[in-house]
Order: structure tokens, then C-alpha cells, then sequence
């Protein structure tokens, strides 16, 4: 069991800072393409940069164009950083003292709908406005198995709880 612990809490801050680094380009983001702060224009408006802060060295390039800056960049960036704060807090669950607990169950449930749930229709909507890639659909594919594979986990925390309980009160 230390083994699932020292990895869990390894991908614990690796997912973490993947989660606040998505989040944070995100905000950063929608601040800059809505206050037109650090942004520059290229290829006569039909690129912007994004550029680091109070620099005008670029950080992102996206198309200017609405659709595919809401559908293909900023919906991305947010629905990431949610997937590995999610991922963050999974991975949590197994470096905690107790491990078979309704808030650990409800950690499990909350990353399973979201993956089964949210990356379908997010790329189904985003297709009526721009051109989805095929590998897109091999990554809603994966988000969904992942959903799949961590609902039986749930199942699993499910039966452990209701056998710890149990236990618990033939003691």
C-alpha cells in the first residue's frame, strides 16, 4: 500500500498543477481576448496572440475568429483544468488514512460523470461551429472508458464501504 501512496500523491500535485496551470490560462485568457490586454494581431487579424503579461512575447496563438475561440480554445482550457483538478482529487482518495468513505465514493462518482458525461456533447456541440479533428473522437473515446473504468471503482469503494460498515458493527 505505500506504493499506491507514494504514486497517488506524486499524480496527486502533478495533476494539481496541471489543473491550476489550465484554469489560470484560462482566466488569463478570457481576461485578455475581453479587455484586448496583451493581445496582438497577425496575418492581417485573422491570428492573435495571447502574450505573457506586460510583455509582447506570445504565450498562445488562436484563429480570431468567435467560434472557434469559445469551442476549440476556451472550452478546452476550461474543461481540462476541471478533468485534472477532478483527477487531482481521485488521486487523493488513495493516500488518505481511511480509504473506503462516502466522500471518497462521491470524489469517484463526481470524475466518472464528468467523463462520461461532458466530453461527448462539449465536441458534438463544438462541430456544429468548427471543424473537429478525428483524434478528438479518440479522446472523447478514452474520457468515456476512463468514466466506464472508474465507475467500477465506485462500485468497488461501494462494496468496501458497506463490508467496513459491517465489520465495524460485528466489532
Amino acid at each position: 500500500m505505500n506504493q499506491t501512496k507514494i504514486i497517488s500523491t506524486v499524480l496527486f500535485y502533478i495533476c494539481s498543477i496541471l489543473s491550476g496551470g489550465y484554469l489560470i490560462t484560462a482566466v488569463y485568457s478570457m481576461f485578455c481576448l475581453a479587455t484586448d490586454f496583451s493581445v496582438t494581431p497577425y496575418k492581417n487579424g485573422k491570428f492573435l496572440h495571447i502574450n505573457y503579461p506586460f510583455t509582447e512575447q506570445p504565450f498562445l496563438n488562436i484563429e480570431n475568429n468567435y467560434p472557434y475561440i469559445i469551442f476549440s480554445f476556451m472550452l478546452v482550457l476550461f474543461s481540462y483544468g476541471i478533468f485534472f483538478w477532478l483527477s487531482a482529487k481521485v488521486f487523493k482518495v488513495f493516500f488518505q488514512p481511511k480509504l473506503f468513505t462516502k466522500e471518497h465514493i462521491a470524489q469517484l462518482k463526481r470524475f466518472y460523470l464528468f467523463n462520461i458525461f461532458i466530453p461527448l456533447p462539449i465536441v458534438i456541440i463544438a462541430s456544429f461551429f468548427v471543424e473537429v479533428e478525428s483524434m478528438i473522437w479518440g479522446l472523447v473515446f478514452i474520457h468515456f472508458m476512463l468514466g466506464i473504468f472508474c465507475l467500477f471503482l465506485a462500485n468497488i469503494f461501494k462494496q468496501g464501504l458497506h463490508l467496513q460498515n459491517e465489520q465495524d458493527l460485528f466489532i
